[in-house]
């Protein structure tokens, strides 16, 4: 499907398996013959052996950072056949020469520099560091150098965590006020049109749709849709505060 470092990992990991590891969808407008393919496999490799390569962060893998992983998977509603192939992608990430920089520079690449796409994916690592409870200050660098790579700002980064770990929260947890801001990226002296343009920036990056025709596996929508609501959530929050 592709050469490069994407390449040769979804070769490792999956030979010639991968079109039975991952449902692709159809074409959306935008896209030649084939790229939007080309898109989604560079998304769902890039995504699992990337994930691989932050557990090893602090030197060793445990079971609660595969488990959180397993959870992710689970999350997204993989198949059998597809939590397979995203567990070997996971192998081949946490190997020592695994070549982090040019894999991420070719999956910018392979994303033709969408944003919204680049977003996701921090989105989801960050989601995996933080999903035992804890993220460790080593994942915590390597995950500023893979947003740095990508072309965020450490604002930007730390920005997503805060929205990450919002999003991460039970459903029986009620946002207040403060998080809710945090969410929205914005603070308690923004006027409205702030609040209504941050929601609405924010509404527009997560919308499923949106992604979906720029290239993120269908797979994954459901994280993306998950947002949507926690998004949502905050803007009501703001938006009956002021009433």
């Amino acid at each position: 499907m592709f050469g490069g470092p994407l390449g040769a990992i979804l070769g490792a990991a999956l030979g010639r398996n991968f079109s039975r590891g991952i449902q692709l969808g159809d074409a959306q407008p935008g896209y030649g013959p084939g790229q939007q393919e080309r898109v989604q496999a560079a998304f769902f490799t890039t995504t699992f052996s990337v994930m691989g390569h932050i557990a090893k962060a602090d030197g060793q893998v445990t079971s609660d950072e595969i488990s959180a992983a397993r959870s992710i998977m689970h999350q997204m509603q993989l198949s059998a056949e597809q939590r397979k192939a995203a567990m070997q992608l996971f192998t081949e990430g946490k190997k020592n020469d695994f070549p982090l920089h040019d894999v991420l520079l070719q999956f910018r690449r392979e994303c033709h520099r969408r944003r919204n796409l680049l977003q996701m994916f921090l989105e989801i690592q960050i989601a995996t560091a933080m999903a035992d409870g804890h993220v460790h200050p080593d994942e915590k660098r390597i995950i500023h150098t893979i947003g740095e790579l990508l072309g965020f700002s450490r604002a930007d980064i730390e920005h997503l965590f805060r929205f990450t770990g919002s999003s991460q929260a039970p459903a029986s947890h009620r946002q207040s006020l403060s998080e809710a801001y945090g969410i929205l990226g914005i603070n308690k002296n923004a006027s409205d049109a702030e609040v209504k343009k941050a929601y609405r920036r924010l509404m527009s990056q997560h919308h499923p749709d949106k992604l979906i025709a720029k290239g993120l596996p269908e797979e994954m929508i459901k994280l993306a849709t998950e947002k949507t609501q926690v998004i949502k959530a905050a803007y009501e929050h703001i938006r009956k505060s002021r009433s």
